[in-house]
């Protein structure tokens, strides 16, 4: 669908446009929580390795991305890749999972929202609910986070460009309060609270650097909006990696500064170590409630990021005829999936209700379907290579079959890590329930759906075989 006919998506994005999706939908809200764990679990150096380490799977995974939306500039992005390279089953597969991922990075934020506000506003708690998994869930903490959701998805709805100058302008402020933070070790760090270099060994190194993936995933979002980008389709390869290198650069910046404010063990008891971080390093609550203000843009960010990437999969597997037709309506008036937008949304809007834990649960069942799909992705630019080497390719990776091994290999590592008896292995019973659930609905649908075998006019075959358009 083209937006010239009036019928498909507007083409609003610019360059910058573009980078703020990528690397905003990348720098959500872990980076002001999670960093003393990192410290206190792998040591300085042994933390920005695993960032290092992380950075580099990502940007092997991100190269085949750059490649094949060059190759395919549609909405919906792995959708596209994997049904001409696999197949419509392996499809919907690699699809699923990355809406799994997606989803559970915009709940992730509605609930890390709340419990960012109440850091700066210790007093809010009133009306308690119910508790789960041992904490409490209170009424005000609730809405807070049901009206970040409500405003997110409105300003999603009403159009592409909104959504892209919010995203712009939080990104903005976002780069700037990490620059500060950076000052801020200069003027006020010190080398003593650098050590130790590494603790917990080979296991406190994994353990960061399965958290990666939860934490990178973003610069697919770009293949998700493809259509609604209006730029060179080269250049959009080059973006998603630069959006992935810059995402790197800033985590490790983070580790490395934070760590220089205060001694590993007192940033490890921190509610939030970054913003305590912050305010050692400028000795002043008032930088550490711009680093809050900081994690709030990243909230924002990754939230509006991921809601532009989820809703435009389902809209693509809706318009392939993988999920009901419904879910492809787009707005007639701001040309945006506004049935795909209000399910994700109300997704997003009753997280909060599940409180606290509901933040660790996430990452965990995110991460690993995130890691499945990466896996996939790179399998379909393998194939693709070796299927149809004629493609056109505006964004060619060099040494494209050494690029998308080792992208598959590290891919397939990192999944296995989420097994049992492994250092990020699911928690029973909550994350497994939500892993299982979401298969159990998804292989509902997958065994309706006629095997479409792979090919250029696979989706063709695929809408003609559902009868879906």
């Amino acid at each position: 669908m083209t937006d010239h006919e009036g019928t498909g998506f507007i083409k609003a994005l610019g360059r910058w446009d573009t980078l703020a999706v990528g690397f905003g939908a990348m720098i959500g809200f872990g980076w002001v929580v999670l960093t003393g764990g990192w410290l206190e679990d792998a040591g300085t150096l042994g933390a920005a390795l695993a960032f290092v380490v992380g950075g580099l799977i990502m940007t092997l995974v991100g190269l085949a991305y750059a490649e094949l939306v060059s190759a395919m500039p549609k909405a919906g992005g792995e959708h596209n890749y994997a049904l001409r390279a696999l197949g419509s089953r392996p499809a919907f597969v690699t699809s699923w999972a990355i809406v799994l991922g997606y989803v559970s990075v915009v709940a992730f934020e509605a609930v890390a929202l709340p419990q960012t506000v109440l850091y700066l506003a210790p007093d809010m708690l009133a009306g308690r609910l119910w508790s789960v998994a041992g904490y409490d869930v209170y009424a005000t903490w609730a809405l807070v986070g049901i009206a970040g959701a409500v405003l997110i998805t409105w300003i999603n709805y009403i159009g592409i460009r909104p959504a892209s100058v919010a995203q712009t302008i939080a990104v903005a402020f976002l780069i700037a309060v990490g620059l500060v933070l950076l000052t801020g070790a200069f003027v006020g760090g010190e080398t003593r609270h650098l050590e130790p270099w590494f603790t917990g060994g080979l296991a406190g190194f994994v353990g960061v650097l399965v958290a990666t993936p939860f934490l990178f995933v973003g610069f697919d979002v770009i293949p998700q909006s493809a259509e609604e980008i209006n730029l060179p389709q080269r250049q959009v390869g080059k973006l998603l990696v630069v959006s992935v290198l810059m995402a790197t650069v800033f985590y490790i910046v983070v580790v490395l500064s934070v760590a220089s404010a205060l001694p590993h063990s007192e940033l490890a008891a921190a509610e939030l170590a970054t913003a305590d971080g912050m305010t050692a390093l400028w000795d002043s609550p008032t930088m550490g409630t711009l680093l809050i203000l900081g994690g709030i843009a990243g909230i924002l960010t990754s939230w509006n990021g991921f809601l532009i990437g989820a809703s435009r999969i389902l809209y693509a597997m809706a318009e392939s005829g993988m999920l009901p037709r419904w879910l492809a309506y787009l707005h007639p008036r701001y040309r945006t999936p506004t049935h795909a937008l209000l399910v994700i949304g109300g997704l997003s809007v009753i997280a909060p209700l599940f409180g606290r834990q509901m933040l660790v649960w996430l990452v965990d069942a995110g991460g690993v379907n995130i890691v499945i799909a990466f896996f996939l992705v790179s399998l379909s630019f393998i194939v693709l290579r070796r299927r149809e080497p004629d493609m056109p390719r505006p964004f060619r990776v060099p040494a494209g079959p050494v690029i998308g091994w080792a992208a598959a290999g590290l891919s397939l590592v990192l999944a296995v890590l989420y097994l049992p008896g492994m250092p990020a292995a699911l928690a029973w019973p909550a994350e497994w329930l939500i892993v299982g659930l979401w298969w159990v609905a998804g292989l509902w649908f997958v065994l309706r759906l006629p095997r479409i075998a792979a090919g250029p006019d696979a989706e063709e075959q695929l809408i003609a075989a559902t009868g879906k358009r």
